[in-house]
């Protein structure tokens, strides 16, 4: 029973505030949340290095745009590059233009698309089911684990999904217009301009995807009543204005450019495991269940939909197309399944909405169990650590591990005592913003093993690299932050790889063999040169005649003598 609140006396009115004002301060409060959820979002895209692979080549490739003030064709270290579209690229050189060149700046554009995703998912719950169910999706959101570690990497999966939510959004706000009468509805349009960002972050699955699923929900449903409001006069050509003019232009300038793209990193990249990704059909799901914590255990949840409710049968089908059209693909990455999240998420709102404070209670020790178990780690680091070859950067992984599971076990206990007083969206928003803030703190941890996998703090034991006069050799290797953390591309020598196509067509930028790196070597005054593994035996038996600067595990770093 709660407590008894004093009366004011008769005849006289309440000094409390008017309902006006309590929606006022509530609102204000709101604001005021959503501001440092923005900046806990924000802040850490600098504190870690860059890694390779992705994270390095997309910094690359922004920084090689900005330095050349070629908008039009991507260059990955100097060569040739056209793997992928190049709205990431400019995203990342406009922040670096702006912001400077750093860690920070080459992660904003992830960073950015992972707060659009919630913006987006947000205001679409609010518009379809009222604004506290708006709340909690962007609240629930914030707290998926895959979406915050994606915005948080530097790829392009984090743009994808932006724009894709942008057009799914788009597609549900724009029927929900439409069965009210208003066929005009701006969010078709909405969703047009979404499928041409998907297009120009990563080619033709940003079409492929809402496509079949426009297809199969019509067909499943038997309603094909969303056709008619698609505008697609006024949609075809917004969509034409925004991805034309590039392909357009690239393919002006570059006559191998379609076949390329459209061929080999297409079709052949699905159908053909010759990319080095492949895995099982069931690769995705331990990324699925990791991935939607703290609210996995919710998933069943998420099935109940009823075909004949529009917007819950199409998320449901979104979700799983992404799902199966993924894992019976040759190539697999974990992050190729983040835009069925939102979707996911949208589903989740109206449901948490609609349990009782009991099953939410009940649901919230799964994520507490396995938060436990880092707990437990922490207590163990001294054997684990002890087994690592670097002890203390395993200590500082598992005392972030051990600070988050700490975080996250609070913020469950407090959740559990504001379910217990009816307070769901404060509940919600407690272990959200938490996991959140725990999966922050892990990446953050990680960081040791992160420049591991980075030239961050390599390329400072050579000064002589940073000199435009010195040439920098990436011998059989390439370490793919080395060039972003060099601030320019280095020569690439018996290395193929990705950038076969850039080889082929500009030979002249690129050293085919070793013998002929070593007289280039030795004709130099000065040079530096990256390697792994056993290259230095070779070279060596080769003559070549270099110190070694620097040596780890795995790379060495070679100066002239």
């Amino acid at each position: 029973m709660p407590p008894l609140k004093p009366q004011a006396p008769a005849g006289r009115p309440s000094p409390g505030p008017g309902p006006g004002l309590q929606r006022g301060r509530a609102g204000l409060w709101t604001w005021l949340g959503l501001f440092a959820l923005a900046l806990l979002w924000l802040v850490p895209l600098g504190t870690r290095a860059l890694i390779t692979p992705d994270e390095g080549r997309y910094a690359t490739l922004s920084l090689g745009m900005l330095h050349s003030g070629d908008w039009i064709t991507p260059r990955l270290n100097g060569l040739l590059y056209f793997e992928k579209p190049p709205l990431q690229y400019w995203g990342g050189a406009l922040a670096m233009a702006v912001l400077g060149v750093s860690d920070f700046s080459a992660r904003l554009w992830s960073g950015l698309a992972g707060l659009m995703t919630l913006g987006l998912v947000g205001h679409t719950a609010s518009r379809l089911w009222g604004e506290r169910t708006g709340l909690i999706a962007l609240l629930t959101g914030a707290g998926t684990t895959w979406l915050v570690l994606n915005s948080h990497f530097l790829s392009l999966d984090a743009g994808l999904c932006a724009a894709l939510t942008l057009a799914l959004c788009g597609f549900l706000l724009g029927q929900q217009a439409q069965a009210e009468g208003r066929p005009r509805s701006g969010w078709m349009l909405a969703a047009w301009a979404g499928l041409a960002l998907a297009v120009l972050s990563k080619g033709l699955v940003g079409l492929l995807i809402p496509g079949a699923v426009l297809v199969l929900h019509s067909l499943w449903r038997l309603d094909f009543r969303i056709w008619r409001a698609m505008r697609w006069g006024p949609g075809l050509l917004l969509f034409a204005l925004i991805t034309v003019p590039w392909f357009w232009a690239v393919s002006a300038r570059n006559p191998d450019f379609a076949w390329f793209f459209f061929v080999h990193e297409h079709f052949d990249r699905y159908l053909k495991p010759d990319h080095n990704r492949s895995g099982p059909v069931w690769y995705f799901l331990p990324f699925l269940l990791l991935g939607f914590l703290p609210w996995t255990s919710a998933l069943p949840w998420l099935t109940r939909v009823r075909r004949s409710d529009f917007a819950p049968s199409f998320l449901l089908l979104w979700a799983g197309f992404v799902l199966l059209f993924f894992s019976i693909s040759s190539s697999k990455l974990p992050s190729y399944i983040l835009p069925m999240f939102p979707a996911l998420v949208l589903l989740l709102a109206p449901a948490i909405e609609r349990a009782s404070q009991r099953a939410l209670a009940w649901h919230l020790g799964v994520p507490a169990l396995l938060w436990l178990g880092g707990g437990l780690a922490w207590l163990l680091a001294e054997r684990i650590a002890g087994s690592d070859s670097d002890p203390a950067v395993a200590h500082t992984l598992l005392n972030g591990i051990g600070l988050a599971s700490g975080l996250f076990l609070s913020a469950c206990a407090l959740a559990w005592w504001l379910l217990g007083r009816q307070r769901r969206l404060l509940a919600v928003g407690v272990v959200a913003i938490s996991h959140c803030a725990c999966v922050l703190i892990g990446l953050q941890a990680h960081n040791g093993y992160g420049l591991q996998k980075s030239s961050a703090e390599l390329v400072r034991a050579v000064p002589e690299a940073f000199d435009p006069a010195v040439p920098v050799y990436a011998v059989r290797s390439y370490d793919q932050t080395l060039p972003f953390y060099l601030r320019r591309p280095v020569t690439l020598v018996d290395y193929r790889d990705e950038f076969s196509f850039g080889e082929q067509h500009e030979p002249q930028r690129w050293v085919a063999s070793l013998p002929e790196f070593v007289a280039r070597w030795q004709a130099e005054p000065r040079g530096v040169a990256y390697l792994e593994g056993d290259t230095l035996k070779e070279l060596t038996a080769l003559g070549l005649q270099a110190r070694v600067v620097l040596r780890d595990d795995r790379r060495v770093l070679l100066a002239k003598p």
